[in-house]
């Protein structure tokens, strides 16, 4: 049986992947941050609710502790947990706009990774999966036939070309562990609006990851449809 823990899985894009690696047959921890939601979403997914606070280191390890007391290892770490950050006139962004923005999308990638990786290690098949972004990567925004080359989101963009270095990088380091990065693309959430596909279609690239045998890649930046340009 493979063990999977997803942050930020109460709801959206999350919530999705956790019901569909239930149904693949995982067991699902299911990470959130507020006890309330987390629990009724777990509940609804046939997950267990672990509670996380990506941007707390003793939340992290609390969560970490909770997955060793209860399970002993995993075997997949999702990091899913975002957020869109300050959207407006670029003028009037600050330092601690895009210090939030970073803290969730890329230390907390880094806070978790961290606190997981001895339970990683207890798998024969240790599996990250960082969900990135189309929004960062320089060949897609500056690509006029795509739609991320429409869109100006500077906080979040920036945030999200740091997770796939940060996965391109981690993969170089983590011999014994599969480090990749999926792009959802526009999906129907709140960050875009309702705008985008279905989260199901969303959801794909991160469960194509999630499922990867021992064979499978690393240091990969791919959507539904396979490689991305970095």
């Amino acid at each position: 049986m493979t063990t999977t823990f997803v942050t930020g899985a109460n709801k959206s894009l999350g919530l999705e992947t956790a019901l569909r690696l239930v149904e693949a047959g995982h067991t699902v921890l299911l990470g959130a941050r507020d006890p309330g939601r987390g629990r009724a979403a777990a509940e609804a997914v046939g997950a267990r609710f672990v509670r996380i606070d990506v941007t707390d280191d003793a939340s992290v390890r609390a969560a970490a502790a909770d997955v060793a007391a209860h399970e002993g290892g995993i075997d997949v770490l999702v990091n899913n947990a975002g957020v869109l950050g300050k959207v407006g006139p670029v003028e009037e962004y600050t330092a601690a706009d895009i210090s939030a923005v970073l803290d969730v999308n890329v230390v907390g990638i880094v806070r978790v990774t961290h606190a997981f990786l001895p339970l990683l290690r207890t798998s024969a098949n240790p599996v990250i999966v960082n969900v990135s972004s189309g929004m960062g990567s320089f060949g897609l925004t500056h690509d006029p036939a795509r739609i991320e080359s429409r869109y100006a989101l500077p906080l979040y963009a920036a945030s999200k070309a740091a997770v796939t270095m940060l996965t391109t990088q981690y993969a170089r380091e983590l011999k014994d562990v599969k480090v990749n990065a999926a792009d959802p693309g526009q999906t129907a959430t709140d960050f875009t609006g309702g705008l985008g596909h279905s989260v199901a279609e969303g959801a794909e690239s991160i469960v194509a990851l999630a499922t990867i045998g021992p064979d499978g890649p690393t240091g990969r930046f791919v959507d539904r449809s396979g490689d991305l340009p970095w």
